[in-house]
């Protein structure tokens, strides 16, 4: 029996910068700051990813991207921003939900607070790995993978990003 309570109030779930491994390097800053709440692990989540964004006015979280595996839904609890998907942009504001299915460069997206105040919304995602995902700005793509650790240790993650005209052949070197 998990003795995870499986409820948490927003309120309650406090939003701290990524962790080093994942934050944005200091040269980006002026685009990228992201804060963060986790909520799946805290109320026993297993399939699905569960998190508080915050952004400061001008930020992104994150940069355009598309997933090919995971589906992501966003639910804007305060503030107002743009979510551009694809080839288009969208106004967001308080209570608008989200849907970002997997796919290609269609399916890119990426929000970003136009607003004067903090932009708050809530985050959730499938957690189907290996995922792949594509930045079609950059022409990047990354592979991430978590795979179960020892008893009472935390996942473990494989994350490698790269370009495909950097590719190197299966053969090679072997």
């Amino acid at each position: 029996m998990n003795p995870t309570k499986p409820i948490i109030n927003i309120a309650d779930v406090e939003v701290t910068p990524l962790p080093q491994l994942f934050a944005p390097p200091e040269s980006m800053a002026d685009r990228y700051e992201p804060r963060m709440g986790a909520i799946g692990p805290r109320i026993g989540a297993q399939k699905l990813g569960y998190n508080i964004t915050a952004l400061a006015p001008g930020k992104r979280a994150f940069p355009f991207h598309n997933h090919r595996i995971n589906e992501e839904m966003f639910f804007v609890i305060d503030g107002t921003g743009e979510i551009r998907i694809g080839e288009h942009t969208y106004a967001i504001r308080a209570g608008d939900v989200i849907a970002c299915p997997p796919g290609g460069a269609e399916a890119a997206h990426q929000i970003i607070n136009t607003g004067t105040q903090e932009l708050r919304y809530l985050a959730v995602s499938t957690k189907i790995f290996p995922e792949v995902a594509e930045y079609p700005d950059s022409k990047k793509f990354g592979v991430l993978a978590e795979f179960a650790g020892q008893p009472g240790e935390p996942p473990k993650l494989f994350r490698f990003v790269s370009r495909e005209s950097e590719a190197i052949g299966y053969w090679e070197d072997n």
